[in-house]
């Protein structure tokens, strides 16, 4: 005999229901597509098609000379990432534990840690290199502002929900035995969390390594400054040298982190 259940049967109620929501899906989808206005004539003209034959195939001859000018601009991006994301691995820390409501018993700061948070995490990195581009001028510096407080919303999301999933047994039998409050944070807490910490962190800079790749077109440093440039001058097979370095450099990136996050959890 056969141990699978048999199919539910199709009521008519249910029938309606799935029509009523593929027809509101159906519905979303062509009030998006006719509220961006946009130009079909002109997406599959004549023009359109002899622009994508010209500048595609540039992108596939990438300008090997400029080897050395993007790979440090790459270096820099990514030191751009991993200093943004330390400081926001940190700062995320005391902002989670304000937020976690097991550590922090009161519900007016836990409403106003996820307030911060919530704050933070309404911008993109690119809006808030504008601001610091303004604030310290056109340099990395810029770059690494926005990553760090950009980044700081996210994990302090993770690592609050973190804080409150721990084993609070173990909390209890220590002070139970009479230890203080460094004493249960560092032999307590730390150990149970710190793990999941270093992971988020790590993913973290993942993300920020592909973001700080962009920060450079508004002048916050990193290899968008190169991609502006070779834009603006229709460089097209420097594009594809700078695209070919982002990927592989994203690549790597992506393999070493995954591994260490998989070891670490």
């Amino acid at each position: 005999m056969s141990n699978q259940l048999p199919p539910k049967p199709r009521t008519p109620a249910k029938v309606v229901k799935r029509v009523i929501i593929l027809l509101a899906v159906v519905a979303l989808y062509v009030w998006t597509f006719s509220s961006v206005n946009i130009n079909w004539e002109r997406v599959f003209s004549e023009r359109t098609l002899e622009n994508i034959n010209r500048i595609i195939p540039q992108f596939f001859d990438p300008a090997w000379a400029e080897t050395g000018t993007i790979l440090v601009k790459m270096v820099e991006t990514i030191f751009i990432a991993y200093t943004g994301s330390l400081a926001a691995a940190v700062l995320a820390i005391p902002l989670a534990f304000l937020c976690a409501s097991n550590m922090v018993k009161n519900k007016f700061l836990n409403t106003i840690g996820m307030w911060i948070l919530g704050a933070v995490r309404a911008f993109p990195e690119i809006i808030l290199a504008i601001i610091f581009v303004a604030a310290v001028g056109p340099n990395p510096f810029a770059g690494v502002l926005a990553i760090a407080i950009g980044s700081t919303g996210m994990l302090g999301k993770l690592y609050s929900e973190v804080i409150e999933s721990i084993d609070m047994n173990i909390i209890e039998a220590l002070e139970a035995s009479g230890a203080n409050k460094m004493q249960i944070l560092f032999y307590g807490i730390m150990p149970q969390v710190l793990p999941e910490f270093l992971s988020y962190a790590i993913y973290r800079f993942e993300i920020d390594v592909r973001a700080s790749s962009v920060l450079g077109i508004v002048g916050a440093g990193g290899i968008g400054t190169l991609i502006t440039f070779a834009y603006l001058n229709r460089n097209w097979d420097e594009v594809g040298m700078i695209l070919l370095v982002i990927i592989i450099a994203v690549t790597i990136i992506d393999q070493i982190s995954g591994f260490i996050r998989r070891r670490l959890v």
